[in-house]
């Protein structure tokens, strides 16, 4: 009897052993849970600063439209410029004796269309006559002809002298194409960054000559991570700092974004054009930091 007893506490005991396990491995398989929480999601929203550096849409080099010997430089680096200022020019003496023979010859043929001109009214003018005096008996069919003959002969002689007017006035067109070639043109208002030439030196076709940028508009360009959140509307204003400056913000809005995204990037361009006062102290160029995305408060630099 003692020994049913003390086999029956004994199962009692492990049952209760066995509960109590079950329910003390909840609080340990909690804990291990919490050890790995989920991460709550990037704020979006968060501003930051965009490194760049101030640009211009037009920057481009003033290249020899032909060969040539350097004769006359007028500008030097840094000084600014207009549209169309004559920058250079190379030797263009043979081109202006050619133009001026042509010329010369386009005046010698005009002269000739008129002399022709007057020519083939006396020559119709004999035709009639003789086509009357034909009808009248007073003259031979043989001077009918002949009459004919030169009217007809004189026509052709015109429009010879007129096709070698026109060919005149080609070349002579031809020719100011030439010298203008010559001359290493502004294409738009800026400065002078740099001079590539030198005077008395012989250039190739396509060879530098200067290199011109403009001053202004002002324009940002950056590279704005797709994982930011959605693009951002053209016209939306932002603030963007001077490295040099950081204290003093200057307004930039928005006028282009990349309808596309780059793949080895994940990241599309943006464009921004500065506006507004101080622009004055800025130039192409300069380091800049940009308060993104646009409309949040900018961090300080």
């Amino acid at each position: 009897m003692r020994s049913r007893a003390w086999m029956c506490a004994s199962v009692l005991v492990l049952a209760a052993a066995g509960c109590g396990g079950e329910n003390a491995a909840t609080p340990a398989a909690a804990s291990v849970r919490e050890t790995f929480p989920t991460p709550s999601p990037a704020d979006s929203n968060a501003s930051k600063n965009i490194l760049s550096v101030l640009t211009v849409e037009h920057e481009v080099d003033v290249r020899a439209q032909r060969e040539g010997l350097v004769q006359q430089i007028n500008v030097e680096e840094g000084q600014k410029v207009t549209t169309g200022e004559v920058l250079a020019r190379l030797d263009d003496r043979s081109l202006a004796m050619e133009l001026e023979k042509a010329r010369a010859d386009l005046l010698v043929a005009q002269n000739n269309v008129k002399s022709k001109e007057a020519e083939k009214q006396a020559k119709e003018a004999n035709l009639r006559r003789q086509k009357l005096m034909r009808d009248a008996g007073l003259s031979s069919e043989a001077d009918l002809e002949e009459a004919q003959f030169e009217a007809t002969a004189v026509g052709y002689e015109v429009d010879s002298w007129k096709a070698l007017v026109n060919s005149s006035q080609a070349q002579i067109q031809s020719l100011k194409i030439d010298v203008e070639q010559t001359q290493f043109r502004a294409p738009f208002p800026g400065v002078v960054l740099r001079r590539y030439l030198r005077q008395g030196q012989n250039v190739a076709k396509d060879d530098p000559g200067f290199r011109v940028s403009q001053l202004e508009p002002l324009q940002v360009h950056v590279q704005v991570p797709e994982a930011t959140g959605g693009k951002p509307r053209i016209g939306i204003g932002t603030q963007i700092f001077a490295v040099v400056e950081p204290e003093h913000s200057y307004s930039a809005r928005i006028i282009k974004v990349s309808p596309t995204v780059d793949p080895a990037s994940d990241s599309y361009d943006v464009t921004m054009q500065l506006s507004g006062p101080g622009l004055s102290a800025l130039s192409p160029g300069m380091a800049v930091r940009v308060a993104w995305p646009p409309g949040a408060a900018a961090p300080k630099p």
